[in-house]
């Protein structure tokens, strides 16, 4: 995490704190309140957003950020803002606020300690937005090339280590959807497309839970097509990795059946799938999210 402590206000900005509020009157509907534009102290303006955000109101903390950007832009108070701002957004769940806001900070700062937390951010964007399997993935194709560009960036930081995890995770999803496909195909009576999807989790997404799945699937398919060596060839593959998985005692069975006869038996003891968390349901990993210390 970044070292360093929030900026610490004078005695002077805090005994105008009530003043600022009193000027930040409502110009919105429901909870959506809109700052009147008037100059103020940029270490006013900054302090007061602060306050918003440790009050967790997020937009209105945003608003003050933005505030300090618009009326201070060539300051040092407005990269610390751009920073808070992508936080305030991302808490608030405006994803794409906060991601273009990375940006900003990407480009107006590319050599600042703060721009992994800028690229790290972008990419938890995309990640927090994955969807079920059932639909569109394109939210996870987007985290998984910025997740990935984070440890190409910054290979020892502890952004590129959650970074890492959550690749995992992405990688999960992914194969989870060439699985779901797959079994349409097959249940659709077309196996050969099916087996296409199901060689795809073997060998790009061989590392994912879904892998005993999916060598058990091209077993079932490749004996639909009447393809007996294919069959034993997977079965066999399945058997000698995940002697102990519960789809190689069904690709077992199934390949008996057939009157073929396997040469390892199931061992209920032996190896099984690996347990890959599961990016819908574990967006924060074991990294939790970042508070950025810009100050």
């Amino acid at each position: 995490m970044i070292s360093g402590r929030l900026f610490k206000t004078s005695a002077m900005v805090l005994a105008a704190g009530m003043a600022l509020t009193a000027l930040s009157g409502c110009a919105g509907k429901g909870d959506e309140q809109h700052l009147v534009y008037e100059e103020r102290p940029v270490e006013l303006l900054y302090a007061t957003g602060m306050e918003r955000l440790d009050d967790k109101s997020w937009n209105e903390a945003g608003q003050y950020f933005e505030e300090v950007q618009r009326q201070h832009p060539y300051s040092e108070w407005s990269r610390r803002a751009i920073v808070m701002t992508i936080y305030t957004h991302y808490q608030a769940g405006k994803y794409a606020e906060a991601s273009a806001a990375s940006d900003q900070f990407i480009h107006l700062y590319p050599g600042s300690e703060l721009t992994p937390y800028a690229y790290y951010m972008k990419a938890i964007c995309s990640f927090e937005q994955i969807v079920d399997v059932g639909r569109d993935q394109a939210s996870t194709t987007a985290a998984q090339a910025l997740l990935s560009d984070v440890v190409r960036r910054y290979p020892s930081s502890e952004y590129a280590k959650d970074a890492r995890v959550k690749i995992d995770m992405v990688q999960d999803q992914l194969a989870g959807k060439e699985m779901e496909i797959g079994r349409y195909y097959l249940n659709d009576n077309q196996p050969l497309a099916a087996i296409g999807r199901f060689k795809t989790v073997a060998s790009t997404y061989q590392t994912t839970s879904h892998t005993p799945e999916a060598l058990y699937r091209l077993v079932e398919a490749n004996e639909v097509m009447g393809l007996h060596e294919e069959a034993m060839r997977n079965g066999a593959v399945l058997g000698y990795n995940y002697p102990g998985d519960r789809w190689y005692a069904a690709a077992y069975k199934l390949l008996t059946e057939k009157g073929d006869r396997p040469e390892i038996a199931p061992d209920p003891n032996g190896k099984k799938g690996p347990e890959t968390p599961d990016a819908k349901t574990n967006k924060k990993g074991w990294f939790g999210f970042l508070r950025p210390d810009a100050g």
